[in-house]
């Protein structure tokens, strides 16, 4: 059982919040389909989400719930993303950057939170991933969006169980809590910026997308022999007129 747990500012957690609100509400304004009061549900959702999961996995009060400032910080900051999307999108790098730190700080405060109830390590990495990504978990969910294709092909889930990695061993060498929780932070946006300006994704995916591709090619091209050979024979447009046939109709004349 770990001693202690990595902590942050109240004020780092609560930027942290705001940071997953403000890229839900962006994400979410671009469905038209969504009003006002429902892109700031997303945005909410996905600043809350990672915690209120890790906190339901582990069996004790949501700390979004534990306070005022959360909730306030979630509703304010999902507002300004849904009120002022084109600013943000100029300050895109800012954001993204923000956001892999935030991930690196949740999947550290997860993580030990769950070696501090006695969490074996395993469990305690999942712990720290799911608080990592839940928010854009939910999100998703929400906009009924395939979970996988979001988190897998943005390196979110990978960088975030590669900075809990760093933690868990440095903690394994009784290291101090505050530095293996610095290091999981900086390890996890490190991961997260070079899949964003290297577009890293997971090889399975790309395999999949191939195969796919493939498939539906070699499809086409049995269908375009089939047809050229006459073994299938495309419907003919029942406006077209036969050849020798008068095109007018009957009931033209």
């Amino acid at each position: 059982m770990l001693d202690g747990t990595f902590t942050v500012p109240l004020a780092a957690d609560l930027s942290a919040v705001a940071v997953g609100s403000l890229q839900g509400a962006l994400f979410a304004a671009g469905f038209k389909r969504l009003d006002l009061l429902g892109v700031a549900i997303v945005g909410i959702a996905t600043g809350i989400g990672g915690g209120f999961l890790r906190d339901i996995l582990l069996g004790v009060t949501p700390a979004a719930f534990s306070s005022n400032y959360y909730l306030i910080t979630a509703t304010l900051a999902a507002f300004v993303g849904m009120l002022l999307p084109r600013l943000f999108q100029r300050l895109d790098p800012a954001v993204t950057l923000l956001d892999a730190l935030s991930i690196g700080m949740f999947g550290a405060i997860g993580a030990t939170k769950a070696l501090a109830m006695g969490m074996p390590v395993v469990p305690s990495l999942f712990i720290g991933t799911i608080s990592a990504v839940g928010g854009g978990v939910m999100r998703d969910v929400m906009l009924n969006i395939p979970i996988a294709l979001m988190h897998v092909g943005s390196f979110y889930a990978v960088a975030s169980m590669g900075g809990i990695a760093v933690l868990l061993t440095m903690l394994a060498f009784d290291l101090p809590v505050l530095a293996a929780g610095i290091a999981c932070v900086v390890v996890t946006a490190v991961l997260r910026l070079l899949a964003v300006r290297f577009g890293w994704s997971l090889p399975e995916q790309r395999a999949l997308s191939r195969i796919r591709l493939r498939r539906q090619r070699q499809v086409e091209a049995a269908i375009d022999e089939a047809v050229s050979t006459g073994a299938i024979r495309l419907p003919e447009d029942p406006e077209k007129p036969e050849p020798g046939e008068d095109p007018r109709r009957p009931d033209d004349e």
